[in-house]
C-alpha cells in the first residue's frame, strides 16, 4: 500500500515518514516537500494515503486535497496544521478529510488516525503477498459473483488456510470484506450516477438483488440506500 505525506519542512517529512513505517513497516511511503511534487507523483503511483500539511508552497495543502481527492476518489486525507483555525477545520470538513491534527504531533493521536483508516480499509492491514493477491482479485471481480474457493483457486492455496490468514491479517473473515468493499463501491455510484436505479446500482456491484443489497446498506452504514443519497448527493 501506498502512502503520500507532504510537508515542506524536512524534518517533519522524517518524522511522519518514522512514524507511519514504525507500525506499518510494509507500507510504501513516498514525500513531497511542495504541492507541484506531490501531483507528480499522484500521476505517477495510485495512493490510498496521504497527510498533507495546510501551508504549503504555492498551493494550499487543502487545495491540493481536493485536487487529488477528484483524480483519486478512493484515496484518504489526513490534514496537518500548526493553527486551529476554525475556517480550516470548515473546509477539511468539507473535503470529507479522515482526519485533522494539530502540530506538535502526539504519537497517540497520530496513532489514532492511522487505526481509523485501517477500520475503514481493512485491507491496508495485507503483509503477506498471498492475501495481496487475494484482495486484487476480489477488487478486479466484485461485480460478478465471488465465493471463497474461488478466490482461492486464483492465488493457489486452499480455501481454509486462505480463510484464516485473511482474517489473521485484515482482522474480517471474507465475505465480511467482500461485502464492504461492494457496499463502498455502491456508495460512490450512489453520489455518481443519480440517474441510476437501486436495482441496477446493486448488480453493478455484484449483489443478487436489490433487496439484498438494502438489507445490506443499511446493516453497514446504518441507513438505507436511498437516504445516504439524498443526504449526499
Amino acid at each position: 500500500m501506498k502512502v503520500l505525506i507532504v510537508d515542506d519542512e524536512y524534518l517533519e517529512l522524517e518524522q511522519l515518514s518514522y512514524l507511519v513505517k514504525r507500525k506499518h513497516p510494509h507500507w510504501e511511503v513516498w514525500t513531497a516537500e511542495d504541492a507541484s511534487e506531490a501531483k507528480r507523483l499522484a500521476a505517477a503511483h495510485r495512493f490510498r494515503l496521504a497527510l498533507i500539511d495546510i501551508h504549503l508552497p504555492g498551493q494550499s495543502g487543502l487545495d491540493l486535497a481536493g485536487e487529488l481527492r477528484q483524480k483519486q476518489p478512493n484515496l484518504s486525507v489526513i490534514i496537518i496544521t500548526a493553527y486551529q483555525d476554525f475556517a480550516y477545520a470548515k473546509r477539511a470538513i468539507q473535503l470529507e478529510v479522515l482526519d485533522y491534527l494539530v502540530k506538535p504531533l502526539i504519537e497517540s493521536e497520530f496513532d489514532q488516525a492511522l487505526s481509523k483508516f485501517e477500520q475503514k480499509h481493512p485491507e491496508a492491514s495485507a503483509s503477506s503477498p498471498l492475501i495481496r493477491s487475494a484482495l486484487d482479485y476480489v477488487h478486479r471481480h466484485y461485480a460478478h459473483k465471488i465465493s471463497l474457493a474461488a478466490v482461492a483457486a486464483a492465488v493457489h492455496t486452499h480455501p481454509a488456510y486462505l480463510s484464516r490468514l485473511f482474517v489473521e491479517e485484515i482482522g474480517i473473515h471474507f465475505k465480511d470484506y467482500v461485502n464492504r468493499y461492494r457496499i463502498e463501491k455502491a456508495k460512490e455510484l450512489l453520489i455518481k450516477k443519480p440517474d441510476w436505479s437501486m436495482a441496477r446500482i446493486a448488480e453493478e456491484t455484484g449483489f443478487s438483488s436489490q433487496h439484498h443489497f438494502s438489507h445490506l446498506f443499511r446493516k453497514y452504514v446504518g441507513i438505507p440506500p436511498t437516504t445516504y443519497k439524498e443526504t449526499n448527493g
